[in-house]
């Protein structure tokens, strides 16, 4: 059976694209901080699909834990076909003026740096299975709106670096591709409002945004491609979101 790598699967686009991966027949190694959390969707994905499952518990901000997980990783799953470089967040909606430092280093290092350390780890394992890897960007690596700043920067360096993986890897025959989803309702916002529940609910009042499902759908798609297509990238939005920071709520659609 192949093998996917992704990594933010306890919530969100993470967790639906394990659900589609895993439907398809993947084996898969499920990455997030929460062991409870991680041990309750092994199960659940075990039980549902008849995979097998490997967790790969651990910060990807963390460069050793990366670094020791592969280089211990059972010899079984070290074929890997797949790798969603999905892990990642928004913190804060200040000018950069007013902006935290600790919010900002917290997304440069989970966005990018998290990024970094498990693609740099996995390309040997990926060169020999001639895999993909997926990273999930966002709309705002592709246009800044305004308090998107550190956030908008770290999407914008994710669309870089997705470029140069692309040419870099083409001779080693992996594929690379991005997704940069609009407006997604998952945690994504309550992370960013510091769990304020009720801010994060009126994001997505008054239109029909995208949910975790049609970005899974997505890279189900960019993956099944024969060997010799690759996806380079793949810009979903909301209808009632035509760029970045506009959304036009209560229109009908």
């Amino acid at each position: 059976m192949p093998i996917a790598l992704i990594t933010g699967t306890t919530s969100g686009i993470g967790e639906a694209t394990a659900h589609l991966l895993a439907a398809q027949g993947y084996n898969l190694i499920i990455n997030g901080r929460r062991l409870d959390k991680l041990e309750v969707q092994a199960a659940e994905l075990g039980d549902k699909y008849g995979i097998s499952t490997h967790l790969m518990h651990l910060d990807v901000r963390d460069a050793d834990a990366v670094n020791d997980f592969f280089t211990s990783l059972p010899e079984a799953w070290q074929n890997i076909d797949v790798v969603v470089n999905n892990a990642g967040l928004a913190a804060g909606l200040d000018n950069i003026e007013n902006g935290s430092i600790d919010d900002w280093n917290r997304m440069i290092d989970t966005n990018i740096k998290g990024l970094l350390y498990v693609t740099k780890s996995a390309i040997p394992l990926l060169k020999q299975t001639k895999g993909h890897i997926i990273n999930v960007g966002s709309i705002a690596g592709k246009e800044v709106y305004p308090n998107g700043n550190v956030y908008c920067g770290t999407k914008h360096m994710v669309d870089a670096l997705n470029k140069a993986m692309r040419r870099e890897l083409a001779e080693a025959g992996i594929r690379v591709s991005a997704v940069h989803p609009g407006a997604v309702e998952t945690e994504f916002s309550l992370v960013r409002l510091e769990g304020d529940t009720v801010k994060a609910a009126s994001v997505y009042e008054g239109f029909e945004n995208l949910i975790a499902q049609d970005i899974a759908d997505a890279i189900g798609y960019i993956i099944s491609r024969p060997k010799n297509v690759n996806i380079n990238e793949l810009i979903i939005m909301p209808t009632a979101q035509p760029a970045a920071g506009v959304i036009l709520r209560n229109q009908g659609l």
